[in-house]
């Protein structure tokens, strides 16, 4: 069965912003950063480029798109919490790849991971992404390494 992407509605955003994971990947819950989380939830401050990705009729994540130049997206994404760790990943990210290269012509792709996240990271590299640098975020109320990847 298809991942199929739809633009996020506000009901949607305030489902996934309610979203929590298990520690250590509660870093990742929409509430543990403030400013990212009314960026999130409000629907003014939300890119329009923000979509909800549904399989079998259920809600699995979300898909941000920002173009970067005329070839090239950063992406950012998130998984049901109760889907992680379960060998999904790699359907997930492949599908949001593929909705990128379709609707935006994309040709290559960026993101940034948190370091501790090797679950994610071992994803991404089996999509095919290379670790370009690493840098300090200051995120959560604090400064955290993070990995730049590139496609």
């Amino acid at each position: 069965m298809s991942i199929n992407f739809f633009r996020m509605t506000q009901q949607e955003a305030e489902e996934m912003a309610a979203w929590h994971y298990p520690p250590p990947y509660d870093f990742y819950d929409m509430t543990a950063d403030e400013e990212d989380y009314h960026e999130f939830i409000d629907p003014h401050r939300r890119s329009p480029r923000t979509y909800s990705a549904y399989k079998e009729g259920a809600l699995i994540g979300f898909f941000t798109i920002h173009p970067t130049d005329e070839e090239t997206v950063d992406v950012g994404l998130g998984l049901r919490p109760d889907l992680t760790g379960k060998g999904k990943g790699d359907s997930f990210v492949a599908a949001g790849l593929s909705f990128a290269e379709r609707h935006y012509e994309a040709r290559f792709f960026t993101l940034s991971v948190a370091e501790f996240n090797q679950r994610a990271v071992e994803v991404y590299r089996r999509a095919g992404f290379k670790e370009t640098h690493r840098f300090m975020q200051k995120t959560n109320g604090g400064t955290y390494p993070f990995i730049a990847m590139k496609k």
